[in-house]
Order: C-alpha cells, then structure tokens, then sequence
C-alpha cells in the first residue's frame, strides 16, 4: 500500500501573535486572520480606542484577542510591555507610514519619521521579540510587511521605497541569524491595497490610471488578498520557507 504524505497544518492553535498597526486596514486584516486560524493575537497601535474595538470585534466571533495601545517608536514602552507578557510565538511588523512626496522636496522631519517607523522601530521590536522567542525556546515566525517597493521604485515614494528595500535586506539577514535558533523571517510585499491609507492616491485619477496599468491582474489589492499569505506563512505549511518575500503584487514586478 502507497503511504501518502499529509499537508503540514495551516492552523495556529496554541500560538500567540503580536501584530502591530492592526487598528485598521492590512494589520486588522492579518489579525483577524491569524485569530481566524486559532492563534491568540494582541493588536498593537497607538489609538487605544481604535485598538480595543479592533480586539473586541474579533473576541465577538469567539476568537482570542487582546489590545495593546503602544508605540513601537518608543523603545521603552517596547520593552515594558513585552517584558509584562509572556513570550510571542508569531510577530507581524506592519506599523508603517509614507508621505508621498517628490524626492527635490522630501523634508528632513518626513525622512526622519518615515525611517523611523518604517525601519527602527520593526528592526528594535524584532529584537526584542526574538530575545523572547530564544529565552522561551520557541520555534517561532517574524513577518515584516514590506512592500513591492521594496524591490521597485515608485513615483514621490524615494523615502518608503528606502524604507522598504532595507525591510527586505533585515528580512534576509535576520533570517541567516535567527534561523538556527529556530525562528524564520520572512516578508510580504503587497502592491497598492485598498484601504484608508491609500484613498488619496486612489481619488488621483492619473495615478490610479498607472497603478491599474502596472497591475497585470488590472485591479488594485483588498486587505483579503494579504489574509492568506500570512497565515501560511506563519504557519507549519511554510516550515522551510525563509529568508524570502512573498509579492503580493498583480504582477507588477514580473515586468
């Protein structure tokens, strides 16, 4: 008799999940999703009001989830509430912000700010989270959203694009690092996503006309699109994957 391999389980049933930026939009979306799949996640933004409502819907469907107003940015908040719970299993780095302007006026606060969310603040939180996955010895998942940016340029986007091209350089080094101890890193890099963030691009009929025409699949991304990608790769289905991004793109970047 032919003995068949059984698929690696895509649930996540006795982990727990750290997601910030999960008040809304792509971080609610993968919180949700995480939740959905059986982990016990804590969403993390700086609006409490926002955050607790966030948490509140997804409790109201019977799954596990907690609130958790912070900012990232701040290093010793960071460390304070992590050091008040017990180790992650799973962290989504989503936090982020982009400013979109022509690289001749980018001003030095923007970059500064920019940066600083975008990179310092995911690359202090991935240590500290790590440290905590090591001490617990846990086998555990660092997803940074990056961005198709990450691997393209973009119009008035020098500073994110910047921002997302060194995710992907942290991405593939913390990989090489934290891979013996157990923990994979790995990246997803959506194209433009419908969500409030995007509104304002999307309302400029000239840029939503050139977004449509780098996007093979001739559509812009839904927060749905995301759901998926993160759960398998937080999840034993991906259990030799890392080091890498998964692009989340259309086909933007196929050419």
């Amino acid at each position: 008799m032919t003995t068949l391999p059984l698929t690696p389980s895509f649930r996540l049933d006795g982990r727990r999940a750290l997601v910030t930026g999960a008040g809304r939009g792509i971080g609610l979306a993968i919180a949700a999703a995480l939740a959905e799949a059986g982990a016990a996640v804590t969403l993390c933004a700086r609006s409490a009001g926002e955050i607790e409502a966030a948490a509140a819907a997804i409790r109201g469907r019977g799954e596990q989830a907690e609130g958790l107003a912070l900012d990232v940015s701040d290093l010793d908040a960071v460390t304070a509430a992590l050091s008040a719970r017990p180790a992650f299993d799973i962290l989504v780095n989503n936090a982020g912000m982009n400013r979109p302007t022509p690289f001749t006026d980018v001003a030095v606060s923007d970059y500064d700010q920019i940066m600083g969310l975008n990179v310092r603040a995911a690359f202090f939180l991935s240590q500290a989270v790590a440290r905590g996955m090591i001490a617990a010895a846990r086998r555990g998942v660092i997803l940074n959203v990056s961005s198709q940016m990450g691997h393209v340029g973009g119009i008035d986007r020098t500073v994110y694009a910047a921002s997302k091209h060194a995710i992907e350089g942290l991405t593939k080094t913390m990989a090489i690092e934290l891979g013996p101890k157990g923990i994979r890193v790995n990246s997803i890099g959506p194209t433009f996503i419908r969500t409030e963030l995007t509104a304002a691009t999307f309302a400029n009929p000239e840029r939503l006309a050139w977004i449509k025409s780098k996007i093979k699949l001739d559509r812009v991304g839904e927060v749905e699109d995301i759901m998926g990608a993160a759960v398998f790769l937080a999840s034993d289905a991906a259990a030799m994957i890392t080091g890498t991004s998964l692009l989340i793109d259309g086909g933007w970047t196929a050419g």
